[in-house]
């Protein structure tokens, strides 16, 4: 059977180009979302190229805890875990709708680290960048 793990990789990186184009047009929630996807689906990626048949997580940092990784993309995926379910849904906070709770700096800042994720990826697959 093929391994799906470069269709991981793919799909984090259209979803990385669709976080870019939703921060250009200021949606900051929604960018803070979508890089918590770019990152779990480049952490999928890499536990399928490992030889994983299937990753159920949503968690990035129970997916890198799986594989092992570094300190500073744990880090990483502690914050952007965080964006996982509050920027969707009103339930989260108190009053208010998600994206109210958003700023550019946390799009920014989520897009540098989806980009770290995909990066990581594609050193451990033998992807050029």
């Amino acid at each position: 059977m093929k391994s799906r793990a470069g269709d991981w990789l793919k799909q984090a990186g259209a979803d990385l180009a669709w976080a870019q184009s939703s921060y250009e047009s200021g949606h900051w929630a929604q960018v803070c979302f979508i890089c918590q996807q770019v990152g779990e689906k480049a952490l999928k990626a890499i536990a399928i190229a490992r030889g994983a048949a299937q990753v159920k997580s949503h968690s990035i940092v129970e997916i890198a805890a799986a594989l092992g990784l570094d300190e500073e993309l744990t880090r990483m995926a502690k914050r952007l875990d965080l964006y996982y379910i509050t920027t969707r849904y009103p339930d989260s906070f108190a009053s208010g709708a998600p994206y109210e709770y958003f700023e550019e700096d946390q799009a920014l800042e989520a897009v540098e680290f989806a980009d770290r994720f995909i990066q990581r990826a594609r050193k451990e697959m033998g992807i050029g960048a």
